[in-house]
């Protein structure tokens, strides 16, 4: 069992770990390859770089599986129904991400990978629908926890990933107008996951569990 006073410490690395294995393995690694001119020459030419990225959403999951448990023994004092319901639904995210790894797996020695890549995007977004669902309950639960500002965040960044997931499949040509915004999660998970790591008033909320 984890100490209350460590609980949030770990919750914390875990977030970093999460926001540093997801961008890296997105963007450092996967995203040079797939926007490349010859997608499937550069997927054969970097082949271990593909795998690693595999191998970081692995663990991304891994990580996401533990925060989950984490958060949910943290904020359950404040609410144990919404604190299971942000249990569940982000591990349903995770499970609908993981499910469509194979995919990726599948580009290896594809004549066109692009088509699989696509269909793992897809669900990758499928995957953060779920998600947004889970910041807005989150979002509830820090602002009974009193810290306002990280509340406002999460909540926005909820509805950037929501309508991000709709759009993709009801509107893609309005997907691709609010791809900026997806810098506002990204401002918001990494401020939630230092207020874990660092702030008092995380291990307050520990010390009630």
């Amino acid at each position: 069992m984890t100490a209350p006073s460590t609980l949030p410490r770990f919750a914390g690395l875990a977030y970093l770990g999460i926001i540093a294995l997801g961008l890296g393995a997105e963007v450092g690694l996967r995203m040079p390859i797939a926007s490349a001119a010859d997608p499937a020459a550069a997927l054969a030419a970097h082949l271990p770089q593909w795998r690693a990225a595999l191998g970081a959403d692995l663990l991304m999951a891994t990580l996401d599986i533990t925060l989950a448990l984490l958060l949910f023994r943290l904020f359950r004092p404040l609410g144990r129904d919404l604190a299971l319901g942000a249990l569940v639904l982000r591990l349903v995210q995770m499970a609908v991400i993981a499910a469509h790894l194979p995919l990726l797996a599948s580009a290896i020695g594809a004549p066109d990978p692009l088509p699989l890549i696509e269909r793992h995007a897809a669900g990758y977004d499928l995957g953060l629908w779920f998600f947004g669902l889970n910041a807005l309950l989150m979002a509830l639960l820090l602002s009974r926890a009193g810290v306002r500002w990280l509340s406002v965040l999460i909540a926005l960044a909820g509805l950037v990933y929501l309508i991000g997931s709709a759009t993709r499949f009801v509107a893609p040509e309005i997907n691709a107008v609010i791809q900026p915004a997806y810098l506002v999660p990204v401002v918001a998970e990494l401020s939630f996951a230092l207020w874990l790591l660092l702030a008092p008033g995380a291990r307050r909320l520990a010390a009630q569990g």
